[in-house]
């Protein structure tokens, strides 16, 4: 089955905690805090294989998580890392993240690496917090969260040359005969159901990789037939070969199926037909193929389009040679297309200060309890060791150099009032 296709979600370790603890050796004494620091938490990495070909490996896992770091150990020792949580994707992938539609990657080369999902850190251990004013704090962190998120996995083939075209013009047959690649043929429509990758060697030690996409109908970049599914593997390609039959035996226009499939490209990037062409009439051993080549140059020339023709019999292997060895050198001739529109890069770049015009937090009053929300005030709380009451402590600083405390005054709060952040519930106090 060929996937192309996918949305996973990839959850990332969380931090090992901090620990609270003291050297208690014999002699040695006021040993002081020795709670060691946690250990950082495994990422969610894609990494490129280049062996293999389609997204089918996700076809029934979509939910990878990585492990958590250790927590902090006596004497100062530092839990240990998680390991990362490596994932094979096919070159060719991009990566999006779900919730904004974000590129996050495209993944080309072998071996190339994207960090979809980092780990969190490790909390500190009491050994961070000691002072002169507090020489043996009851004070640690919790590991900081795991970040977690949605992309989707979009395989588009890296293939230097596309076959296209209306079904059964002879799209598999050419790819069969010119490489390795073996392709379902049949003699009805829509024999190919999904694209086959080929690699073409040249005697003269060039090469080159071509794929066919299912044929193409009008209609398709609506959603007709099966090229919606598949047109954005043509998007890497530098060339295309547009095989356009001239046997005539169904009795359909050549020159007509030329301009719908340039029109179909069209409609679905504008940016497709920017790409050379090679129009390949097909199918030239059967009887009428001549004269309709001849037609269609002249109404070629009448519409004023200028392309380089080759006819060619794949089965009979006739006209393949020119053909391939024309296609070489066009693709020696034309660079890659990018992807992507990017910005020109600035050699300088003025910073200026922009205040942040999202809150740090909001307040709500839900049943009467002030219910606070927000990523820092929620790290801050997800962080916090809230077993000792040093940290209780800390925590209430760090509420209170966020204005937090002034912000519920503000809303009304007074002794007594419960209030919320995340699952923890304390009294408000003046």
């Amino acid at each position: 089955m060929f996937i192309d296709q996918v949305k996973i979600t990839a959850r990332a370790g969380h931090g090992g905690n901090g620990l609270v603890a003291f050297r208690r050796e014999k002699f040695v004494p006021l040993g002081g805090p020795a709670g060691g620091d946690g250990g950082r938490g495994g990422s969610i990495i894609l990494k490129v294989d280049e062996g293999l070909r389609t997204l089918m490996d996700f076809r029934y896992k979509r939910i990878f998580k990585a492990p958590s770091g250790e927590n902090g150990m006596n004497k100062g020792m530092t839990g240990r890392g998680a390991k990362d949580t490596i994932i094979s994707v096919p070159p060719g992938t991009t990566v999006r993240r779900v919730v904004d539609d974000h590129l996050l990657g495209d993944l080309t080369d072998d071996g190339q690496e994207l960090v979809i999902a980092k780990g969190g850190r490790g909390g500190r251990g009491n050994v961070h917090f000691a002072s002169p004013r507090n020489p043996a704090p009851e004070i640690a962190e919790n590991g900081e969260p795991g970040s977690e998120v949605d992309v989707s996995l979009e395989l588009k083939l890296l293939a230097d040359v596309g076959l296209i075209g209306f079904p059964s013009v002879g799209k598999s047959t050419l790819l069969s005969v010119i490489t390795s690649a073996k392709p379902k043929i049949g003699a009805y429509h829509f024999t190919t159901l999904v694209p086959n990758l080929g690699m073409v060697s040249l005697p003269d030690g060039r090469s080159f990789a071509a794929a066919d996409m299912p044929g193409l109908i009008e209609g398709a970049a609506n959603g007709v037939g099966l090229g919606i599914e598949f047109l954005r593997h043509i998007e890497r390609t530098r060339v295309l070969l547009h095989l356009v039959d001239m046997s005539g035996v169904d009795e359909q226009d050549p020159f007509n199926d030329f301009e719908k499939i340039n029109a179909e490209l069209a409609k679905y990037d504008p940016s497709l037909l920017e790409r050379p062409q090679i129009i390949v009439a097909t199918k030239m051993d059967m009887p009428d193929s001549a004269d309709n080549l001849a037609t269609f140059k002249k109404q070629l020339a009448a519409a004023e389009i200028t392309a380089l023709i080759f006819p060619i019999a794949a089965i009979a292997h006739q006209g393949l040679n020119e053909l391939l060895l024309a296609t070489a050198d066009l693709l020696e001739a034309t660079p890659a297309f990018p992807l992507y529109s990017e910005e020109p890069t600035a050699t300088e770049k003025q910073y200026d200060f922009v205040a942040d015009s999202k809150p740090a937090f909001d307040i709500e009053i839900d049943d009467g309890v002030f219910v606070i929300t927000g990523e820092k005030v929620e790290r801050l709380y997800q962080m916090a060791n809230l077993e000792h009451d040093d940290s209780v402590m800390r925590f209430a600083r760090q509420l209170r150099g966020m204005g937090i405390d002034d912000a519920l005054r503000a809303k009304g709060a007074k002794n007594g009032d419960l209030v919320q952040i995340d699952e923890f519930t304390f009294e408000f106090v003046e």
